[in-house]
């Protein structure tokens, strides 16, 4: 294998020499070599500006090696998402290549706090700008082919962490990823437009979401989020651990999540689609769910399960324009259907949300999901959130353990609801079910908060079996 020390092109780990250009002199002859290593060794912090992986590369950094991301703002130029500038910039890039890998026992840091404003109770502040947003998301790979990364620890992100783009052959293994749990968008991994993945034994502290498929307007070009495995994954999120949306204007269909654990996450799992996309055949199996509420500047109230489809809301914001398709300053939401969810065990602060407008959410399935509801903060309950959406953001009404408002073909089956000692006087019915169609529920363990709540509320629902 061609071996490439980066401080064999000048170089310097002291922590303060910005040395992106000698990490792409280092690149630039690995890929015109035929490929190989490019070593960041061990022992040294090496600072870097943005710089570009190529072909038939590995970035290999060492145990006790980082790579730091540089502090100044000005270093950071092109924008994560192509003309749409109010989103972040790219600090480790690549585009229109094959066989990348990264890996090594080492640290890349993004530096993150760096390009905060003061820290707050919750969260820290973002800081103004006029055009461009000058934090960097930690990586950008974009319409990669054969994408290996895997052993490596990534920290302290900007904003979103790994953002993969359009690329098909995807493995992301025993990585780590600890992010800032106050620093805003500072996703864990963010597939877009991207097919064949799999993402196995990772653990991941975020912010923002943890593990999050999407398909945005901006690379529309790359087709569905779709045919995606993740295994045998340890997640925290301040926001939700498990997410598919809310940018989806394509698909994302044919994913499997089994063997996962979320740990102290203000959501779960969350199918949280706004956009025209269509979000299909999905299946959540052996879960563990601890959940808790966290300060309103995160989405999510505490939900271990929420499913919904509503149109995006319309608002003056400064990535408006680039939320719904081009001319059109209203969206549309597009169908959930064929989703199941088998073998869940849940502890959180609230009960499982579906909703969505009319003849949007079909056939999704409870198998052995167990629900347990304790309050276990000081945050206020009592609350399903359903931001972004042009409804109400912030549904203020009583916890059920499982509230499901329009949708058809749902069943539950095998399924428990158990109340914890610290009841909340907003606690309520085992099941409140508004505008369902075709509802079966079989063999259901649970009751009411209290005896004078009835076990199931139904509001103009058709179709109802119960045994």
């Amino acid at each position: 294998m061609n071996l490439f020390d980066i401080t064999k092109y000048g170089a310097v780990g002291d922590g303060s020499k910005d040395n992106s250009i000698e990490i792409q002199k280092a690149i630039d002859d690995c890929t015109k070599n035929g490929g190989g290593r490019v070593i960041i060794p061990s022992n040294n912090i090496f600072m870097s500006g943005p710089f570009d992986l190529k072909s038939n590369v590995t970035i290999y950094v060492e145990s006790n090696a980082v790579l730091l991301a540089n502090p100044d703002e000005s270093v950071y130029k092109k924008s994560a998402f192509r003309e749409n500038l109010g989103e972040g910039t790219i600090w480790i890039g690549g585009e229109n290549a094959q066989n990348i890998s990264i890996e090594g026992s080492g640290v890349i840091d993004g530096n993150g706090i760096k390009f905060m404003g003061p820290e707050e109770k919750a969260a820290y502040v973002l800081k103004d700008f006029d055009v461009v947003d000058p934090r960097p998301h930690l990586l950008t790979l974009i319409n990669i082919e054969n994408l290996t990364i895997r052993d490596i620890t990534f920290k302290d992100s900007a904003y979103w962490g790994l953002h993969i783009v359009g690329c098909d052959n995807v493995k992301i293994e025993s990585v780590t990823i600890l992010n800032n749990l106050k620093i805003r968008n500072s996703d864990g991994i963010d597939l877009d437009h991207s097919r064949n993945v799999r993402i196995s034994n990772c653990y991941i502290e975020s912010a923002d979401d943890c593990i999050c498929f999407k398909t945005r307007r901006e690379y529309e070009e790359y087709g569905p989020t779709e045919n995606i495995i993740v295994s045998n994954c340890i997640m925290t999120s301040t926001s939700c651990s498990l997410k598919l949306g809310s940018e989806n204007m394509d698909a994302i269909r044919n994913v499997i999540v089994s063997n996962c654990i979320i740990k102290s996450s203000n959501r779960g799992i969350g199918i949280q689609n706004r956009d025209e996309g269509i979000v299909e055949n999905i299946i959540f199996e052996n879960i563990l769910v601890e959940g808790r509420l966290f300060d309103n500047v995160w989405w999510g109230k505490a939900e271990p399960i929420y499913i919904t489809a509503y149109k995006r809301k319309t608002e003056n914001h400064k990535d408006s324009n680039w939320r719904f398709a081009k001319g059109q300053s209203v969206g549309k939401v597009g169908e959930i259907k064929n989703i199941t969810f088998s073998n869940i065990n849940c502890r959180s602060e609230n009960g499982v949300f579906v909703g969505g407008e009319n003849d949007k959410i079909n056939n999704i399935k409870f198998i052995n999901v167990n629900v347990e509801i304790e309050k276990l903060t000081s945050y206020q309950g009592g609350i399903y959130d359903l931001r972004p959406s042009d409804t109400i953001g912030l549904l203020h009404t009583k916890t059920a353990g499982f509230y499901f408002d329009t949708a058809s073909d749902i069943s539950l089956k095998n399924c428990s609801l158990k109340w914890g000692n610290n009841k909340a006087v907003f606690f309520a019915e085992a099941g409140n079910f508004k505008n369902i169609s075709s509802l079966e529920i079989e063999n259901f363990n649970g009751e009411s908060a209290n005896n004078n709540i009835e076990k199931f509320e139904f509001e103009n629902c058709t179709n109802v079996t119960t045994t």
